[in-house]
């Protein structure tokens, strides 16, 4: 569906109400949220959730944290901040166990976790399962291997992570992927098995979210929740220096033009989708930077 765009000229406008996007007959509407980037990630997830909520009566509320400390990593007072928000679930990524803070937090708190083929001698789990209004709602973690550090293979390790999961009515995996072919692959793998295969990781939304043969929505990546006005995040005047003096750089994350990037997938049936909505939208009374 059409992306919902700030003003050309930078100027915010009010955006449009929508109809409620409660489904018929007991519908579940789950929220998935991209990549959080730094605080201004952060604080563009807070201030959006009202109107997210009013707009598309989420049942669920799942999203990747895994930059919500500084761009790298998380923290447990980042995530008990999420879950206290009304986030049911976060799901992590390569940058993990970037703050030793928080191995014990992994073991301890059952609504995070980090990639599902990590080795098992790791902190944390790669399955939950959250459950709203009798609706259970299992969440898989999984990374790519290509170009990114896993001990075991996504595509072994995801049979394991669905035996883990019990029964519930629904699942979501979050494929955190460097390779667009892996993420692609992952989603063909599982259709008709999981209610919906998102991607993560790059940080830039794709427009190939659908609907594939068996039911599963996909989408190879969701984009980040953070600011546009970066290099995927970083400063630009920082990432275009060490792309220019091929030098090491500090990065520090952007604070300009953050957006929230997400995806609505509605359901009526267990482990269907019945359509797949992208979200992208800026920062609610936000000005765009330069």
């Amino acid at each position: 569906m059409a992306e919902r765009k700030a003003a050309e000229d930078g100027q915010e406008e009010a955006l449009p109400a929508e109809p409620d996007a409660r489904a018929d007959n007991g519908g579940v509407n789950i929220l998935f949220v991209g990549d959080i980037v730094g605080g201004i990630g952060r604080r563009t997830l807070l201030d959006s959730l009202p109107i997210l909520r009013e707009r598309y009566a989420p049942t669920f509320i799942v999203v990747n944290a895994e930059n919500s400390a500084g761009g790298l990593g998380v923290t447990p007072k980042i995530a008990d901040e999420l879950l206290a928000a009304g986030v049911d679930a976060i799901t992590l990524g390569n940058h993990t166990y970037h703050r030793r803070e928080i191995y014990a937090y992994l073991e301890t708190e059952p609504r995070i976790v980090r990639p599902a083929n990590f080795l098992r001698s790791q902190p944390g789990r790669g399955t939950c399962v959250v459950e709203r209004g009798g609706v259970r709602l299992g969440v898989i973690n999984l990374s790519g291997n290509l170009y990114l550090r896993a001990g075991r293979s996504a595509f072994t390790e995801i049979e394991v992570a669905l035996a883990d999961l019990g029964s519930v009515e629904h699942i979501i995996v979050d494929m955190h992927a460097e390779a667009t072919s892996e993420k692609v692959a992952m989603g063909w793998h599982l259709d008709g098995r999981v209610t919906a295969v998102v991607g993560t990781h790059t940080h830039v939304p794709t427009a190939d979210a659908r609907l594939l043969n068996h039911g599963t929505a996909y989408i190879t990546d969701v984009g980040m929740t953070g600011p546009r006005g970066g290099v995927i995040g970083v400063k630009r005047e920082q990432a275009l220096e060490g792309l220019l003096t091929q030098m090491p750089v500090r990065f520090e994350t952007s604070d300009v033009d953050p957006w929230l990037m997400g995806v609505l997938i509605r359901c009526s049936q267990p482990l269907r989708a019945e359509s797949i909505e992208q979200i992208l939208m800026p920062r609610p009374n936000s000005s765009r930077a330069s």
